[in-house]
């Protein structure tokens, strides 16, 4: 793993003298949530894993059409939520196709602003945690926005503007180097996880959740040190993935 001769891998523990000292550096890690200690065990905290399915790829024009939220406390499933959300668009018929959900499924859902009570009660005092957290982490954000609700402090961590994401993808590429993908459905069969439901919004939050806890043994301990290292890795990753999205 890169970097690993700095950090606790594969054990999660430090040398001695180095734990105190990784501590002090985390304190200053950009994204952590004040709710939590940075030198808190991640695995401690309350989670909320998110998972949304959407009417496309392009969180400015699409919109989110199911909410997955699932709660892990200390590896166990707290709740587990699917909402549809009418979108106020058609479904093209290609994002059908990959979640079966259609526009007459979602004709007497509610809108986002109509759910978002429920939404933010489920989200409150929770460390989020998406796969691939950059794409549900903009459909959040972009629906935000168009509720005139982005950046405000007083919001629930996963609704922050300025809070990091656990990334359970940015392990699986870093700590399952030899398998040939690392999409979730192939991560979760890896580990013998069920996935029942595949792109439906709460079978993929669950099944996040349960690849994050079968990770976390290779992952560090500290929160801090958590989303610094998850930061830096995900970095890598952009950079080494770039030619070959240009060439795609």
């Amino acid at each position: 793993m890169r970097g690993a001769h700095q950090t606790c891998f594969p054990t999660g523990r430090h040398y001695p003298g180095i734990a105190h000292l990784i501590a002090q550096a985390i304190r200053s890690v950009p994204g952590l949530c004040t709710e939590w200690e940075p030198s808190s065990s991640w695995r401690d905290l309350p989670l909320v894993i998110v998972d949304f399915e959407t009417t496309g790829t392009n969180p400015e024009e699409d919109r989110i059409l199911e909410i997955g939220l699932v709660a892990f406390d200390k590896g166990e499933v707290i709740f587990r939520e699917g909402l549809l959300v009418n979108p106020g668009i058609p479904v093209p018929e290609e994002s059908r196709a990959v979640h079966g959900i259609g526009d007459e499924e979602l004709a007497g859902a509610p809108s986002f602003a109509e759910i978002f009570p429920k939404v933010l009660e489920l989200l409150e005092g929770r460390l989020p945690v998406a796969y691939n957290a950059a794409f549900d982490r903009g459909f959040l954000h972009a629906e935000l926005r168009r509720l005139g609700k982005h950046g405000a402090s007083s919001l629930p961590p996963a609704l922050r503007h300025d809070i990091v994401w656990v990334d359970p993808l940015v392990w699986a590429r870093e700590i399952l180097k030899d398998e040939k993908s690392r999409k979730l459905g192939a991560v979760a069969q890896h580990f013998g996880i069920p996935l029942e439901q595949a792109h439906r919004a709460a079978g993929d939050a669950e099944a996040t959740g349960h690849v994050l806890m079968a990770l976390s043994a290779n992952m560090p301990a500290m929160y801090g040190e958590l989303v610094r290292l998850q930061g830096r890795y995900g970095a890598f990753q952009e950079a080494e993935m770039r030619p070959w999205r240009r060439n795609s």
